[in-house]
């Protein structure tokens, strides 16, 4: 394979072609004539010794070897748009950026006003944002796709070094009149396990727990549907599709506009703990400040409201 024949054109071209099937709409996508499109493309196949795509009336389908190109050509052409950006940020003041992954539950609940804050007090570090199941966060963050992490304590977090961000607690969920409904006494989960359930996506801390409580009680989860924020389940079960459970302090906003019911879970499990994670050995001052900055402000806060109360 040769590599000095690859240029980020013609990446950009294969990756178009696989998104939209059609080497005309790539040629256009990629401000190139067609015959112009059509000649990089052939080359590109010829510097892998593989072909890409097979052509058919309808298009262009790309074959294995094309489906391997345009998951690592996605990768690169993302990494040199994160360089430009971060070359231009250095131009405006801005002399590093910080890439923190994490769960939805934090993000709902928790992080927004932090990093806000974090901005105010250090305006030359740009945190990058990534949203991600907490099992996912773990995986991207041992990877070295992340330099922080924030998500539900349960992933294996061997190799890492953690610090607990904050707790919080998972509810039941249900529709309007729901049979479940009524006074907001806890309700064991193994109660509910009669209903047909909406859940966030595989991976994230809350299916998990269900799932082994469900086992833990010798019955099937019916799990109905899977969807991937904490407002789409809501609205699942708003049109009496299953019930749901989700963390208090993210849904209740969500809850009262949409006039759902919820009730507390007495299991153990629903008191839950976010912790934030560097890798072990981590040594790098600006990544090491904003893992402070999470859990300290964390502590802070929580001190706060137990004087308030």
């Amino acid at each position: 394979m040769n590599l000095a024949r690859f240029d980020l054109v013609s990446i950009r071209l294969a990756v178009a072609c696989a998104q939209s099937g059609s080497l005309t709409a790539a040629a256009r996508d990629s401000h190139l004539a067609l015959a112009a499109a059509s000649r990089r493309l052939r080359e590109l196949e010829v510097a892998l010794g593989d072909t890409l795509f097979e052509r058919h009336a309808r298009g262009l389908l790309p074959t294995a070897a094309g489906r391997v190109f345009v998951k690592h050509g996605l990768t690169l052409l993302q990494t040199m748009e994160q360089l430009g950006t971060e070359l231009s940020d250095l131009r405006r003041g801005i002399a590093r950026h910080i890439r923190l992954c994490a769960s939805s539950a934090a993000i709902s609940q928790f992080l927004p006003p932090l990093l806000a804050r974090y901005g105010e007090l250090h305006p030359q570090v740009h945190v990058d944002l990534e949203e991600q199941v907490s099992e996912a966060v773990v995986a991207t963050l041992r990877e070295g796709r992340a330099d922080v992490a924030v998500f539900v304590e349960g992933p294996d977090t061997g190799g890492l070094e953690t610090r607990l961000f904050r707790n919080d607690e998972l509810v039941l969920v249900l529709p309007a009149g729901h049979r479940l409904a009524g006074p907001k006494t806890p309700i064991a989960f193994a109660d509910t396990l009669d209903e047909e359930w909406i859940s966030l996506t595989a991976g994230a801390a809350m299916l998990q727990k269900q799932q082994q409580a469900a086992l833990a009680a010798n019955r099937p989860l019916k799990l109905r549907m899977q969807v991937r924020s904490f407002d789409a389940v809501c609205h699942m079960v708003a049109s009496g599709l299953g019930i749901a459970v989700l963390p208090k302090g993210a849904s209740l906003p969500i809850l009262k506009a949409m006039k759902l019911g919820w009730r507390p879970l007495a299991d153990a499990w629903a008191q839950r703990r976010l912790l934030v994670a560097t890798a072990a050995g981590e040594s790098d001052a600006a990544i090491m400040s904003l893992a402070a900055f999470l859990v300290q402000e964390a502590s802070q806060n929580a001190k706060a409201q137990g004087r308030k109360q």
